[in-house]
Parts: structure tokens; C-alpha cells; sequence
């Protein structure tokens, strides 16, 4: 395993917040996070599991959290623009399948409720069009599993109000475009 991953998750278990963007925020300012990379895909997935295990989720967080990472060193960067699809949203789709037990031969109806979401959220990643920004999109992605957790677990996650931190480190940002821009001038 890479060790930025290792870092990645043993922040993520010092965590005790049931909201996964102060988990986020908390680990994606450490020096071992850049602004975009693979990371996001072990990152995101990971802050979700913490904050759903720590709002009551019956899961073993350990296993869950090393199960991320085994999923999410799968996807290699740039999976956004060479692939089509998010690996900030197909982390946090990862994490579903991880909290349900999910495969690809499942008809309990997690299959489908997983491919919901995950459509749900790349449709509101596009709607706001390139270029990529990592945390844009773990942001969108999470605001949208929010309500999907809610819905199918009973496990309320809490939300915030975000204002992205990163945009001056990002030559790529949106800025206006962006729903969690915030212009500091």
C-alpha cells in the first residue's frame, strides 16, 4: 500500500465527527493530500465510512477503512477525464458497496440503489463541466450521498455549509462556476 493512503486512513480513524466535510477538511489539508490525485479515491470513500460509523453506522470501521483502500488504489488518476467517471464519486459508491456488502451478482436492490447515487452525483458533476477539481467534486459527491444515507440507512450525517478552502492552490478553478467558491478579495 502507498503511504499517502496509510496517512489517509489513519486520520480518518482519529476522526469522532459524524460530518465527512470536517473529516475531509481535517485530512485533506495535510501535507501527505495534494489538490487533485488518486488519493481522492481512497480520501473520500474513507471520510464518508468515518463520519457513518461515528453517527451510529453498524459497521467494523478497520475493515471497512483498509477495504477502501484496496478499492480505491484500482482507479488510477485522471479516471475523470480518461474514463468519464469520478473517482471521488465512485469512492464514496465504493464505500456504499462496503457498508451493504455489495457485488456484482447482488439482487437485494443495494446494486441498484448504489448505481442511483452514483448516476445522481456524476449528473450534478457534469451539469458544472470541466476541468477537474478534486475537491469540487468530493464535495458534490458528498452533499449528494447525504440524503442517500439518510434515506436507506436511518443514519443521519451531518452537512455543512461549504466554502472551499483550496481555490487559490487550484490554476483550474472555476471560481464563479463553482458552487463552493468563495471570492476572498
Amino acid at each position: 500500500m502507498e503511504s499517502k493512503e496509510i496517512s489517509i486512513i489513519e486520520a480518518c480513524k482519529k476522526e469522532k465527527s459524524k460530518n465527512p466535510f470536517e473529516i475531509f477538511f481535517h485530512v485533506a489539508t495535510r501535507d501527505f493530500v495534494n489538490i487533485h490525485g488518486p488519493e481522492h479515491h481512497v480520501l473520500d470513500g474513507a471520510c464518508v465510512l468515518t463520519a457513518f460509523y461515528n453517527a451510529g453506522g453498524q459497521i467494523d470501521l478497520d475493515d471497512s477503512l483498509d477495504r477502501i483502500i484496496q478499492q480505491g488504489m484500482k482507479m488510477p488518476g485522471a479516471v475523470c477525464g480518461y474514463w468519464g467517471v469520478c473517482g471521488a464519486v465512485t469512492s464514496i459508491g465504493a464505500a456504499l458497496a462496503i457498508i451493504d456488502g455489495t457485488g456484482p451478482l447482488s439482487t437485494d436492490g443495494s446494486w441498484d440503489w448504489h448505481m442511483r447515487y452514483t448516476s445522481d452525483a456524476l449528473g450534478k458533476l457534469a451539469g458544472i463541466g470541466g476541468p477537474r477539481c478534486c475537491k469540487r467534486d468530493a464535495f458534490l459527491a458528498m452533499k449528494t450521498v447525504i440524503p442517500y444515507i439518510r434515506g436507506k440507512y436511518r443514519i443521519e450525517l451531518e452537512d455543512s455549509d461549504v466554502v472551499c478552502g483550496f481555490s487559490a492552490l487550484n490554476r483550474q478553478c472555476l471560481q464563479e462556476r463553482c458552487p463552493f467558491y468563495r471570492n476572498s478579495a
